[in-house]
C-alpha cells in the first residue's frame, strides 16, 4: 500500500480530483496500476469505447480529433476521464510521443473507491462542474 501512496500527489494535482481530500486521494490511488508504455502506442482510440482514464507520471502524449493533432500533453495530465462516468465513446485519439509512464483507473475501481466513501461523488461532481463551467465560458468568448 505504501507505494500506492506515492500517487496520491499525482492524483491530487489532477483537476477532476481537486475536491477531494488525501484520505479520498488514497482511496482512488490503492485502486490504480502503473503501466510503462513506449512511444508510438495509442492510448485510447477516437470513437471506441473505453472504461478507464490515464494520469502521465512520465512522458508526453499527442491528442487527436478527426485526425489533426489539437494538443500535447505531459505529466500531470489526464486523458480519458469522461470513461469513468459513462459507456460513451472516446472523444479524441491519444497517442505517446515519447516513452510514457501511465497510472490507470478504471470506472469500476472508481466506483469502489464512491461505494466506499459516498460522499466522494459529491466532490467528483463539483469539480466537473467546475470544468464544463470554465469550458461553457470559453465558448461565447
Amino acid at each position: 500500500m505504501a507505494i500506492k501512496r506515492i500517487y496520491v500527489d499525482h492524483l491530487r494535482n489532477v483537476a477532476l480530483f481537486s475536491e477531494c481530500t488525501r484520505k479520498d486521494l488514497e482511496k482512488i490511488a490503492a485502486r490504480t496500476d502503473v503501466v510503462d508504455v513506449p512511444a508510438g502506442r495509442v492510448l485510447m482510440h477516437e470513437g471506441k469505447v473505453g472504461s478507464e482514464a490515464f494520469v502521465l507520471l512520465k512522458g508526453t502524449v499527442a491528442v487527436r480529433r478527426n485526425g489533426r493533432k489539437v494538443t500535447e500533453l505531459g505529466v500531470g495530465a489526464m486523458v480519458g476521464e469522461l470513461s469513468l462516468f459513462d459507456d460513451g465513446v472516446r472523444s479524441a485519439t491519444v497517442e505517446c510521443l515519447t516513452d510514457c509512464s501511465v497510472l490507470v483507473l478504471t470506472r469500476g475501481s472508481l466506483r469502489s473507491a464512491i461505494e466506499e466513501v459516498p460522499a466522494m461523488s459529491h466532490k467528483l461532481f463539483a469539480a466537473m462542474a467546475s470544468r464544463l463551467r470554465t469550458i461553457d465560458g470559453r465558448s461565447y468568448v
